[in-house]
């Protein structure tokens, strides 16, 4: 179905940018963005990765581009934007969703291990949105970031992960203020448990328990973010969380 039949805003043409999008959430985003004319630049840490997600858009007749980079390095979200710039010649919508799991006990995390999660799944996040604001100041934007339900319930063993997801929620919350009256949207996602590369289950038991409606797909998320972006410009969604129907929590 044509999104516009459902009063959803066309995005052909949009140019988008996906943080992480060579895995799971990212990857599934990247592609439905692309499948409905958008021209998409990614990143990812991982070559292979990275060039089997183009390699996906390009098979799907979509527009994809990226680039190899590490987003716990500062040095890294400068050699992304520089790259974006180039081949998308702007962004009209950002999906910041770079991130690393951290599961286990505090005291089993070396303060390097700690420092890496807080760098990708937080500072990379400011350190993006500080280069989308300048871009995006004047003619405006959308920045949708992905959180976690995480943040909602604060499980055990994951209090780095935890803490991310955390200050990704009040800086979302925060930021939006001073974006909107610059035309800037800002959106939040929080999935809960997704079937992808970040999770503890091997792929037999993701699949088991997507099948008894206990975990989502990456795809579940991706269909999220889109309706969050097709919006009309008077409606803004704020904040989204995206559940398995007996993920209880």
């Amino acid at each position: 179905m044509d999104p516009q039949t459902i009063g959803l805003e066309s995005l052909e043409g949009s140019r988008v940018l996906v943080t992480g999008g060579t895995t799971g959430v990212g990857r599934a985003a990247a592609l439905l963005f692309a499948s409905q004319g958008c021209r998409v630049f990614i990143c990812g840490r991982d070559r292979q990765h990275l060039a089997d997600a183009i390699a996906a858009g390009k098979e799907s007749h979509g527009e994809v581009g990226g680039t190899e980079v590490d987003l716990s390095d500062p040095g890294g979200i400068s050699a992304l934007f520089q790259a974006a710039d180039k081949w998308l010649g702007g962004v009209d919508i950002a999906i910041l969703n770079a991130g690393l799991g951290a599961h286990g006990t505090l005291a089993s995390m070396t303060h390097e291990e700690c420092q890496q999660v807080v760098q990708v799944n937080l500072l990379s996040y400011i350190g993006c949105s500080l280069e989308l604001i300048k871009r995006m100041e004047g003619r405006g934007g959308q920045i949708i970031m992905t959180g976690s339900m995480s943040a909602a319930i604060a499980e055990e063993e994951a209090a780095v992960y935890v803490a991310t997801k955390f200050g990704v929620r009040g800086f979302a919350r925060s930021l939006r203020k001073e974006a909107n009256p610059l035309g800037i949207r800002v959106s939040l996602v929080e999935p809960g448990a997704i079937g992808t590369d970040m999770v503890d289950e091997s792929c037999d038991q993701q699949r088991d328990m997507q099948e008894a409606l206990k975990m989502l797909r990456a795809e579940d998320v991706a269909r999220a973010i889109f309706l969050i972006a097709s919006q009309p410009a008077r409606c803004d969604i704020i904040e989204v969380q995206v559940r398995p129907h007996l993920q209880i929590i």
